[in-house]
């Protein structure tokens, strides 16, 4: 009997011994991504329980806080946020269909699992909390960035982004000024330089037409060309005039005072048009490149979105393709057609000719920005 007690004594403790160290060697297995516990506090933000006009825009101030679930994240305390025209077009349900499958590719979530979403691209402010692997920013550095349109966005008092998507705000700017360029910024660099093929290099003297010219990426775009020794022609509004030619433009052209494509024939071709605008300007605006020149014609305004919305995500794909297809048989001869492609200029410091104060600032208009 003694003989069975001590087995069973000895066999108890053998499993409590196995049981801790299974405990041990799991905790042990289990890689820490921060240095800070989980937090289950609020904030307040601007959000939309569903899509629509801008009635369906909310202020709450139970949003909860964002925390760290991969260790090459960053949370920031926001200082200042902007309001870009994809966030209008968001708010309505651009590009839902897409977005929701990047942002749940394998389909475990039900229909409406985005809401509450907060809107908001541009964000400037001060790192709270890093995850482990991030290694060139630390809590307390003023930073800026871009957040991509499937993540929560900036119109809150915290937001959480990849360490890749940050960079040091520069000491130039104010975070007001800092948030008004980091999502028209990289649209304007990737169009002009990822896209375009242009730079510092093989820019100057070339012949530039910016349609759309008085936004955040025209603006920025007048900029930059200057800056590297383009001729460049700004098609705006006669209000926007006087902004543009400020930047630099060489020619302007008011689309109010009679038909675009009628004024451009007095000027002669380009090198590279940026068309900001889309819709009808497609079907004339390629007619005004250099022939035969490698001239290029980039547009911001893609089909893709909008097909994938209206027509579910295989029938939206083909119609796109084919849409594509067909334009670049039908004008190989003109030039170069080119979409979107992401680029980042973010990671330097501006040049001096390049001015953010061209951007306004109207922190008490959030909600009616978006409205426009």
């Amino acid at each position: 009997m003694e003989f069975l007690k001590t087995c069973v004594l000895r066999r108890n403790a053998c499993n409590a011994v196995c049981f801790w160290r299974s405990r041990a060697v799991q905790k042990l297995s289990v890689r820490k991504i921060s240095t800070t516990s989980p937090r289950s506090t609020v904030m307040p933000a601007w959000v939309i329980d569903k899509y629509g006009k801008n009635e369906v825009l909310r202020f709450t101030q139970n949003m909860m806080i964002p925390v760290i679930h991969y260790p090459n994240e960053v949370i920031i305390k926001v200082h200042a946020a902007s309001v870009n025209p994809i966030d209008v077009n968001m708010r309505s349900g651009y590009g839902a269909t897409a977005l929701n499958i990047k942002r749940d590719p394998l389909h475990i979530k039900t229909k409406g699992e985005e809401f509450p979403l907060t809107l908001g691209r541009d964000v400037s402010g001060v790192v709270m909390e890093c995850g482990l692997d991030v290694r060139y920013f630390k809590p307390g550095d003023e930073v800026w960035a871009a957040v991509p349109p499937w993540k929560q966005g900036t119109l809150s008092e915290f937001v959480v982004v990849s360490g890749n998507e940050v960079s040091l705000k520069p000491k130039s700017l104010t975070h007001t000024q800092a948030a008004s360029l980091p999502y028209v910024a990289l649209t304007a660099w990737s169009a002009i330089n990822k896209v375009g093929g242009l730079n510092d290099k093989n820019c100057t003297g070339k012949r530039v037409l910016i349609l759309g010219a008085s936004g955040g990426v025209g603006t920025f775009a007048i900029q930059v060309m200057k800056a590297w020794g383009a001729h460049v022609t700004a098609v705006c509004s006669q209000d926007a005039s006087e902004l543009v030619r400020k930047l630099g433009a060489d020619d302007v052209v008011d689309y109010k005072s009679g038909s675009v494509e009628e004024q451009l024939k007095s000027l002669k071709p380009f090198d590279f048009i940026l068309d900001n605008v889309g819709g009808s300007t497609e079907t004339w605006a390629l007619n005004f490149l250099k022939k035969w020149s490698g001239a290029t014609y980039v547009t911001l305004v893609t089909p893709f979105l909008l097909n994938m919305d209206r027509l579910g995500i295989a029938d939206g794909m083909l119609q796109t393709g084919v849409t594509v297809g067909s334009k670049a048989l039908k004008r190989s001869q003109v030039g170069r057609e080119r979409g979107r492609e992401a680029g980042s200029p973010l990671s330097r410091e501006p040049d001096a000719e390049l001015d953010p104060r061209t951007l306004r600032s109207r922190p008490e208009r959030k909600a009616e920005a978006l409205t426009h």
